[in-house]
């Protein structure tokens, strides 16, 4: 067995070293060291453009890695207990539409909840894999999606036996997380493949007083958020596999999407967190589970809001709890938490993660302070008493079942015209419709339209929640499949 170094940076040391040599650059990017753009280098500073750089010998290539990259990435499989590791430059979307492209061809089905992001199905779209939801449960008082129960994702398996794999979030953005390693040994007894998307879960990987990490309970394939989490630069992300997936196709699956000009800052950046992870992570994140357990009483203590946390846990559809998750329920104040989100940036400077019709998220990670909690504890105590109304009229969220009427890639390829919302009722979808953040669809491609989803979207808008998706900007029409699917 290869022993790894962890202090190594190998992506780190590359740069280092080509900084000290007398390269004169008659390659890409263009800015030539920053000396084309001062204004970009005055910005950015000279250290960050003397190391935006383009692929050649000394600093291998992202597309075929033989040297440097392949090394950190050998460092990062090593790190969270993968038998590989790719360095992805195009976020996590990128590491989450390379899994199900590995995972699925064309009419394969896909066993996964309704609430993931929509870049799953995004890769279905472009791969044209089907989906079959196991509908989350729902936390009717606090209005969230919850996790896979394990008797349903059975039933998936029975009726859909020839499903290619289960998708698993691990954790859901409001820190839920589902059995992770019972439905791997379901997926794998059933010859299916588990594949998880981490986007909110680097933090697993190095703290043994947070839900099990993907990788270490069996699941063959994971997207890291390392961004999140983890420290690195916006962007950079890792794709982890097991043992029992093909890593060359893997790569080949990576190299139909990812840039061919992967950037060294993000890759440096990646390489760097890893290894303040892999020594320091553990210690880190003791810190961060502590700070957000600080200001989880004190928000509890204010009255009225409802920071909440392992008390949720039912050995189901709540399986664990990311304690890292500062999640807030707001409605009990007659607020909804994009209002709170909204009070919280424009009036105290206070940018939180997101905020729903019923919640607020605060992410808390590596690079809080405890006098940044106190300041949006203070916060939140004065909404309470500035702002706090009656919650009658209130929309109570509830998860709306969706109508599949055909796959999406089937909806979002046929030919469509585009309606006033009002007049789109009974028709089939053929775009996204979802609040970003958390990017989790109301409506996807190949979705039956509803007078209830109509109503949610009215009520989402009216409450100020960023609502992206669909071609019409101002979501007053949308795109519909023309004719019978």
């Amino acid at each position: 067995m290869k022993f790894y170094s962890q202090d190594r940076v190998p992506v780190l040391e590359a740069l280092q070293k080509f900084k000290t040599m007398r390269v004169v650059p008659f390659d890409v990017p263009g800015h030539k060291r920053g000396r084309g753009n001062p204004e970009l280098t005055e910005f950015l500073g000279q250290k960050c453009l003397d190391v935006d750089v383009n692929s050649m010998k000394m600093l291998d290539n992202l597309c075929h890695p033989v040297s440097v990259i392949r090394e950190a990435e050998q460092l990062a499989a090593d790190a969270f207990g993968a038998a590989h590791a790719f360095f992805m430059v195009g976020g996590t979307t990128s590491a989450v539409q390379a899994m199900v492209l590995t995972a699925c061809k064309r009419g394969d089905k896909i066993i996964l909840p309704r609430n993931v992001h929509r870049s799953v199905i995004n890769a279905m779209i472009l791969c044209g894999a089907v989906p079959v939801y196991v509908n989350p449960q729902m936390d009717h008082s606090l209005g969230i999606s919850l996790g896979m129960r394990l008797e349903e994702v059975r039933d998936a398996i029975r009726e859909n036996p020839e499903a290619k794999a289960i998708f698993i979030n691990n954790p859901t953005y409001y820190g839920i997380c589902s059995n992770i390693e019972a439905i791997a040994a379901l997926a794998h007894a059933h010859g299916m493949l588990l594949l998880a998307d981490e986007a909110h879960g680097t933090h697993f990987y190095f703290s043994d007083r947070l839900p099990k990490a993907a990788m270490h309970v069996g699941a063959d394939m994971s997207a890291v958020s390392m961004h999140k989490s983890g420290g690195s630069l916006t962007q950079s992300s890792l794709l982890l596999i097991g043992p029992q997936v093909h890593a060359g196709y893997v790569h080949q699956i990576i190299n139909l999407t990812q840039t061919t000009s992967g950037s060294y800052l993000l890759m440096a950046s990646l390489d760097i967190s890893r290894r303040n992870l892999a020594i320091r992570g553990s210690e880190t994140f003791d810190k961060v589970i502590d700070l957000v357990e600080y200001a989880r009483q004190e928000i509890n203590a204010i009255g009225d809001y409802y920071a909440y946390s392992q008390e949720l846990i039912n050995g189901d559809s709540i399986f664990d709890f990311d304690i890292t998750k500062l999640s807030i329920f707001t409605r009990s104040i007659g607020l909804a938490g994009i209002e709170v989100y909204d009070i919280l940036r424009d009036e105290y400077d206070i940018q939180t993660e997101f905020g729903d019709i019923a919640n607020l998220l605060a992410y808390v990670s590596i690079g809080d302070r405890p006098k940044d909690i106190e300041r949006l504890v203070s916060a939140l105590m004065e909404i309470r008493r500035n702002y706090r109304k009656n919650q009658s009229g209130m929309l109570r969220a509830e998860y709306i079942n969706p109508q599949v009427a055909c796959g999406p890639q089937q909806a979002f390829y046929a030919p469509k015209c585009s309606l006033p919302l009002a007049e789109t009722t009974g028709r089939v979808c053929s775009e996204f419709v979802m609040c970003y953040p958390p990017g989790i669809p109301i409506l996807a491609p190949g979705e039956l339209i509803t007078e209830e989803i109509l109503d949610y979207i009215r009520y989402a808008k009216k409450k100020g929640c960023s609502m992206t998706g669909p071609e019409d900007m101002d979501i007053k029409r949308l795109n519909v499949v023309e004719g019978k699917v």
